[in-house]
């Protein structure tokens, strides 16, 4: 099961349908694309279907004992949870969280259920999402019964389980694990640090930054610059071969518009991802943009992250903002200040070889691109050691 219904699930079924119609026509057997399309449909859904499923049929368990769920920190808070079945599904007073909520499908087995939860550590970029944290409060409130196996890493801040795993202390059948943790990259597969070189550097730990980039560098380059047509220019010199690059942007870089990025306009993803040289919607154009909600949980070879003023360093830290009609406003919401952090999180993982940052130089003479909303930004990472061009 996966969260999101619309990019992630999709690029998946047909990239592996593809794959399929195009095995068995080298075999000299005729397959239509929906034929190949039902037979992986059958193993790969999104956590809605699932969730619609099993809300219709309140008795009978899963057809499955064994569940998997990708991004499962992303699941939905009991508020968030509450509204949807209210206004979607006309099931007033919902009163449990997604997490509660599907671990009670498989609660109905009378023998044995597995519930696997892949977590990403600062991924949660949508409001409402509960993190895994509520998974853990659930187990805790709701199904004492459960055993409960957990990597002790969870206990990094980026995972956000915060008072919910010292719950679990003194529980019953709960079990750490060290196995669990992915503790080698298979994202960036030149380097293992990038990860820690992005959390450092979101947390403001520049000193730590520098060495964390010292150690990776010259296996996994990544550079600077103020010019977009030259960050373009590095990712076509880098690429070799089918290697993918494509230019991603936060969801709140409204003004880079000036430098034709529309973080606004529709994309396809599944042309984006998959699509040849040839096609002017892939990402090998470089026109169009992923955000971070189109591109979670997938990866390209070489990425362009373009950084905006939604997302500004300052001596006193980050600054929130988010563009409404044409001035940039304040984020005060503290969950919403996280969200726009781990998109950022989510957008500097992206690169599989290597990436180049682009930081404009803003315009004077526009009020909402002054230099100073994006100097600050370009200092600070110029001062961690990233190589500029």
């Amino acid at each position: 099961m996966i969260r999101n219904p619309y990019d992630l699930v999709n690029i998946f079924k047909t990239q592996i349908t593809r794959d399929k119609v195009r095995y068995e026509r080298q075999k000299g057997r005729k397959i239509k694309k929906s034929e190949a399309m039902n037979d992986v449909k059958a193993f790969i859904q999104n956590v809605h279907n699932f969730r619609d499923e099993y809300l219709k049929d309140a008795v009978n368990p899963p057809a499955e004992h064994v569940v998997l769920f990708d991004e499962a920190q992303r699941a939905w808070t009991l508020a968030k949870t509450a509204d949807f079945m209210k206004r979607r599904k006309g099931k007033a007073g919902f009163s449990q969280s997604e997490p509660e909520f599907l671990i009670s499908c498989l609660d109905r087995f009378d023998d044995w259920a597995v519930v696997i939860c892949l977590v990403g550590g600062g991924q949660e970029i949508h409001s409402g999402e509960a993190g895994i944290g509520e998974w853990i409060d659930s187990l805790k409130r709701a199904y004492p019964h459960w055993d409960v196996f957990i990597s002790p890493q969870l206990i990094d801040s980026e995972y956000g389980t915060g008072s919910a795993l010292k719950a679990l202390e003194g529980r019953r059948g709960v079990s750490q694990m060290n196995d669990l943790h992915l503790a080698v990259s298979m994202r960036s597969f030149r380097a293992e640090n990038v990860s820690l070189l992005v959390k450092q550097l979101l947390d403001l730990e520049g000193e730590q930054a520098k060495g964390t980039l010292l150690s990776l560098q010259k296996k996994y380059p990544i550079v600077l610059t103020r010019d977009l047509q030259k960050a373009k220019s590095w990712l076509r010199e880098r690429a070799r071969g089918s290697e993918r690059f494509g230019i991603v942007a936060s969801s709140q870089a409204e003004r880079l518009k000036p430098h034709a990025i529309h973080v606004k306009a529709p994309m396809n993803p599944i042309h984006w991802f998959l699509d040849g040289k040839e096609d002017v919607r892939s990402a090998y154009y470089l026109e169009d943009v992923a955000t971070e909600f189109s591109i979670q949980g997938l990866e390209l070879d070489w990425v362009c992250l373009t950084w905006d003023a939604d997302f500004r360093h300052s001596a006193d830290g980050w600054i929130h903002r988010s563009f409404v009609g044409s001035k940039w406003n304040k984020i005060h919401k503290p969950e919403r200040q996280v969200y726009q952090k781990n998109a950022y999180r989510v957008l500097l993982t992206r690169a599989r070889q290597g990436m180049v940052i682009v930081v404009p130089e803003g315009d004077a003479i526009d009020p909402t691109r002054k230099p100073e909303f994006y100097d600050s930004t370009y200092e600070y990472l110029r001062r961690i050691g990233f190589n500029t061009i």
